[in-house]
């Protein structure tokens, strides 16, 4: 079953329903331009008008887009073309941040305006089923719209957090051959994996023989906190290159201590500038004082 029949199916269009739009739409189609009209006379008091409609060409744009579209809900070629048109519709709500509760809005105000301008009392039980079938077609778009909306908002929001990683996992090279990697903040599991396969490539790309892994930022050490570490320092023991943990306060050595972390060949210093020197020594460099 194709994309399209599976949505008339879920949404139960008939060929007997696509009959009752397009009956409908010979009496709608010719008031179009009324309800574009309608339409922005009710929008222009909203906030959205005004951040998105500033320049009347796009103004004039949008108003033609929206022709077309009722157009084609009216004459109700549901084909791919069609849902295609909804997507792209979805894709550039989510794109230039229209909430989805002003699209909504939309949609109502839309059914409200047919409704009104096409009622008929002498035809109330033929009307009626028009507008019950032009209601679902209408549902079947919406969701057609909703779900490319929220497939562009979960790329932006993918995006944005891969952003956040590369930023929170800022490994500096800062001499030749030794890296750097200050922790700040909370490091759970998800942020440990990311961690090690940021230093891991690293490494990888610099052949470097040395790393420094400075937690004097992180918030709180405990037992997940500290095998996370281990497991770091052990992963670039592997590809050739040691680890310096700087930044062991006191109050951190002695959680460890009463915690039984089995820390082993951990090479620790208690600051910065102590595990540069360090790192410089094990490259076979020395700070030589004036």
């Amino acid at each position: 079953m194709s994309k399209v029949d599976n949505l008339l199916d879920t949404y139960e269009i008939t060929s007997a329903d696509i009959g009752l739009i397009r009956e409908l739409g010979q009496r709608a189609i010719p008031l179009l331009d009324d309800y574009v009209d309608e339409f922005y006379r009710w929008l222009s008091p909203l906030p959205e008008f005004r951040q998105y409609f500033a320049d009347p060409r796009r103004l004039e744009r949008v108003k033609a887009a929206q022709r077309k579209h009722w157009h084609q809900v009216f004459l109700a070629e549901v084909n791919d073309e069609y849902i295609n048109s909804r997507e792209t519709l979805g894709s550039s709500h989510a794109k230039i941040g229209l909430s989805l509760s002003t699209y909504f809005a939309g949609v109502s105000k839309s059914l409200s305006f047919f409704q009104g301008a096409l009622d008929n009392d002498q035809a109330a039980e033929r009307f009626h089923l028009q507008q019950i079938a032009l209601t679902k077609l209408v549902h079947l778009e919406t969701a057609v719209v909703v779900e490319a909306y929220s497939t562009v908002t979960q790329q932006k929001i993918e995006q944005q957090s891969r952003s956040l990683i590369e930023m929170s996992t800022p490994v500096t090279s800062i001499w030749d051959g030794v890296l750097m990697l200050p922790i700040v903040g909370i490091l759970d599991s998800k942020r440990a994996q990311d961690l090690m396969h940021t230093v891991l490539a690293k490494i990888g790309n610099t052949r470097s023989k040395v790393i420094i892994l400075d937690i004097s930022g992180v918030a709180v050490v405990d037992t997940a906190v500290a095998n996370h570490i281990i497991k770091i320092t052990k992963a670039s023991k592997l590809m050739g290159c040691s680890c310096i943990v700087s930044g062991l306060s006191p109050a951190i050595a002695q959680t460890i201590v009463e915690l039984g972390i089995e820390v082993g060949s951990l090479t620790t210093t208690a600051t910065l500038s102590d595990a540069l020197a360090t790192s410089l020594t094990q490259i076979g460099l020395k700070i030589v004082g004036e």
